[in-house]
């Protein structure tokens, strides 16, 4: 199921509607946070290749060639690499609360991330991020070319997430409480935001297709979770939603 997004400019926000027919609203990451998130990978770049270099030069002071094999891959594919196994975020991202996300609301996949690679030399380095800033400040969703072609979009995560959930929980109540599914702390702030929004919308509009989406996410979550999903479903989700929450906060 293909999902769409809303942009509300003033606020800098954007609403994805996930494959689940779920909607959450993101912040957008603003240019100078996506600076300092380059910064700081950059930093990140340059001491892991001087460490590398004087390991080499320590080790094996003859094999110059070490370098096509060491020094330069982490310099080509830092970011491509961390994006792939971090769910959209460098470590500069993670310092930042971003993460790259798709606008369609489908989960981000590796050709997402190898598009934005393909076009980060000149976005941000052959134009010495002229190119980048210029595309995030004019462009409606905050994107880099990178972004445009790629159909993602860098978003803030973290606290306002955090935020709606404990809202939503009311945690100053639940001091005695106790964890039934401690594995649900794997889980991301993000896919215990979907199971929130999924309940919202279930409990407010309670329609055929949110009853579906609901079952849905419950079979998801009990995979995930390797349990076996109970017969009250509703109770299942807020209950793995107290948990998450008592667990990571």
């Amino acid at each position: 199921m293909m999902g769409s997004s809303k942009l509300h400019k003033k606020l800098k926000t954007i609403e994805i509607t996930t494959s689940q027919n779920v909607t959450i609203e993101y912040a957008l990451a603003s240019v100078w946070e996506r600076a300092i998130a380059l910064v700081v990978d950059m930093v990140i770049i340059t001491l892991s290749s001087l460490i590398l270099w004087w390991l080499q030069a320590s080790l094996f002071p003859y094999t110059d060639n070490l370098n096509y094999f060491t020094i330069l891959p982490l310099i080509a594919l830092y970011s491509l690499l961390f994006e792939q196994l971090n769910d959209g975020m460098s470590p500069g991202k993670m310092l930042l609360k971003l993460r790259v996300i798709r606008l369609d609301g489908e989960p981000t996949a590796f050709k997402d991330y190898l598009m934005r690679w393909m076009f980060r030399g000149l976005d941000l380095y052959f134009s010495l991020g002229g190119i980048a800033i210029l595309s995030v400040v004019s462009s409606r969703y905050g994107q880099r070319l990178g972004d445009l072609l790629a159909n993602t979009v860098v978003v803030t995560i973290g606290k306002g997430d955090r935020m709606k959930l404990e809202n939503l929980l009311r945690l100053n109540n639940m001091g005695d409480y106790e964890v039934k599914y401690p594995q649900v702390a794997k889980m991301t702030e993000e896919t215990m935001l979907v199971v929130k929004e999924t309940l919202t919308r279930h409990r407010d509009i309670g329609n055929e297709a949110h009853e579906q989406a609901l079952k849905m996410l419950v079979d998801k979550m009990a995979k995930e979770l390797k349990v076996k999903p109970p017969a009250d479903h509703v109770q299942f989700l807020r209950t793995l939603l107290k948990d998450y929450i008592v667990l990571t906060r």
